[in-house]
């Protein structure tokens, strides 16, 4: 969500118009995050009502690859679950352009984001990612996830020179292992289909009193792709339930997030039996993403790459100390 791109009002007003949603009131950079070019947008209308919108201008991603992401959020939205809803133009199109770049404007969600998530939140947070699920049973369009072990393979080799030698050996070690598990019958046999795959705190939103929080949106879908249902719960187990010391586990948090899950979607058995290894898959990827951004930067007036230090610590610990779900 960094500014990569600079939007002009005139530029974001004209997307208004064609989109039948009044004259614009402001708009706003947002220098969260590292992908997209984002603003927050409000807009007012012919009664002299105001509303609130995120305009994401696509960086990476190319105007083809758009729909299975916008897509999914206008499916997700349409099943109650609540996901920003794109809008579409009088053809019923949801990829638009603004500043010579592909582009989505979607409705702004109540709330603020939870940085220090307590049981109650990880347990709503698990509970919506189970509907999440469930919901995409009749969602047709696939795409694979583009931070899969494609990108990986072809990542590594970037990075790889930054690296002290111990590092070096404990990426090639992980992918490694992880190609193991991705060919084994077991992996091809998870139930899968279309996942978040970043359902970090920083993609949610709640709001209410506190201690009495309510989740009311889970945003930012563009890394969204087909994969197993239990990689995208590991996702969120990562960063959701991180105890003490870096990348330890919260017990507590982890089980009640699980619990949650498992009250609208059980797990399988064989989802259960590779939990640990799909913690470490998900610790990998985050660990991989964050060297790229770390030492492979792009411009971006409101940019700043996240340390990967983190993940590095998330993933040496999930290899330590398997993590299984209680059964």
């Amino acid at each position: 969500m960094a500014v990569f791109t600079e939007v002009a009002p005139a530029e974001a007003g004209a997307l208004l118009t064609e989109l039948h949603l009044g004259t614009l009131v402001s708009l706003q950079g947002i220098g969260a995050g590292i992908e997209n070019t984002n603003y927050f947008v409000t807009s007012r209308n012919d009664q002299g009502d105001e509303q609130q919108w995120v305009l994401t201008l696509f960086e990476r991603l190319h105007a083809d690859q758009l729909p299975f992401y916008l897509q999914l959020m206008q499916h997700l939205a349409r099943n109650g679950l609540p996901v920003p809803e794109p809008r579409a133009n009088a053809s019923g199109g949801l990829v638009h352009h603004v500043a010579g770049k592909p582009a989505a404007l979607v409705n702004r969600l109540p709330g603020a984001h939870q940085h220090a998530p307590d049981l109650h939140h990880c347990a709503q947070l698990g509970a919506v990612l189970a509907r999440m699920h469930l919901a995409v049973a009749d969602f047709a369009p696939q795409q694979p996830n583009l931070r899969g072990i494609d990108w990986w393979l072809a990542t590594a080799p970037q990075v790889m020179p930054y690296l002290d030698a111990e590092r070096q050996a404990l990426l090639a070690d992980e992918i490694a292992f992880q190609q193991q598990v991705a060919a084994s019958a077991a992996h091809a046999a998870l139930p899968r289909g279309a996942v978040h795959a970043d359902l970090f705190r920083d993609n949610a939103m709640f709001d209410g009193l506190p201690g009495h929080e309510k989740l009311t949106g889970c945003i930012d879908f563009y890394f969204a792709g087909t994969d197993t249902f239990a990689y995208d719960l590991a996702v969120c187990l990562n960063d959701w339930c991180l105890g003490g010391r870096d990348g330890l586990l919260d017990d507590a948090r982890a089980e009640a997030l699980v619990a949650a899950y498992e009250r609208v979607r059980p797990l399988q058995a064989a989802e259960a039996r590779l939990l640990p290894a799909l913690l470490r898959a998900a610790a990998l990827r985050f660990w991989l993403s964050r060297l790229a951004d770390w030492h492979l930067p792009r411009p971006a007036s409101l940019l700043a790459p996240k340390d990967p230090l983190h993940f590095e610590h998330v993933l040496r610990e999930r290899i330590a100390n398997p993590w299984h779900p209680p059964r």
